[in-house]
């Protein structure tokens, strides 16, 4: 347990891991630092408003996928890191998120799909006594059908479902037998537009999802980023 969090011992331990999700192309430019920023400030916040519920976090883990589009840069299509436990592993994931330069996309729809699916395949943590597995996407853009774009590429991710069918079985539902996610720890949380896949199928018909609409060229705003931390905090 992190010593931070010894005026909590009695209480339950809670392991937080989250994916932020992060669309990295060209369009972004305008937000793309709101979101970073909204990033760095991820892990404090959420510290707050749990240390304010009379609660901590025992784990917090963070992970970054920054995603372009297979069609127009494979090389460039995804970018992650591994979880990075905060506080220890702050730095390098201050480093990796400041790192991150909007550019390319080529087409409308970008590879957020992909994005997704490395997402939902993360190594997430088993233990403790409560765990919250938390996806977070930021994108202004729809999103390929996965499978078909720059999907013959060496880069494209040999591991994630070719089709959104077989990608919503691995994010589960109650009873499924071929979900990958913890049914009761995981989160959807959408910064994406009111657009296919992100509205339908995914908001409409994913259970545990969260959807705020965003727009081209229009940021993240300091109520939505609230929203998004009490969402998480309130379901622990």
């Amino acid at each position: 347990m992190n010593p931070v969090n010894d005026q909590y011992q009695g209480n339950l331990q809670y392991a937080v891991d989250i994916v932020l999700c992060i669309d990295a192309t060209g369009s972004m430019f305008p937000v793309l630092d709101n979101v970073k920023s909204s990033a760095l400030q991820f892990h404090d916040r959420l510290n707050d408003v749990m240390a304010k519920k009379g609660k901590a976090i025992s784990q917090l883990r963070l992970k970054t996928i920054a995603f372009r589009d297979f069609g127009d840069d494979p090389a460039t299509a995804i970018e992650q890191t591994g979880f990075l436990r905060l506080p220890d592993q702050a730095k390098d994931f201050e480093r990796f998120v400041r790192g991150i330069d909007a550019g390319g996309g080529g087409d409308i729809p970008e590879s957020g799909l992909e994005a997704l699916a490395l997402a939902i395949n993360s190594p997430w943590e088993t233990g403790l006594d409560r765990r919250r597995h938390v996806i977070v996407m930021f994108t202004d853009a729809p999103a390929h059908p996965l499978g078909t774009v720059g999907a013959s590429e060496q880069t494209y991710p040999t591991n994630i479902p070719r089709n959104i069918d077989d990608l919503f079985e691995q994010w589960g539902y109650a009873r499924s037998q071929t979900a990958v996610m913890e049914q009761s720890a995981k989160r959807l949380v959408l910064f994406a537009p009111d657009q296919e896949p992100w509205k339908d199928p995914i908001s409409e018909e994913w259970d545990l999802t969260l959807h705020f609409e965003s727009k081209a060229g229009e940021g993240l705003e300091e109520f939505e980023m609230d929203e998004i931390i009490e969402t998480i905090a309130n379901s622990l």
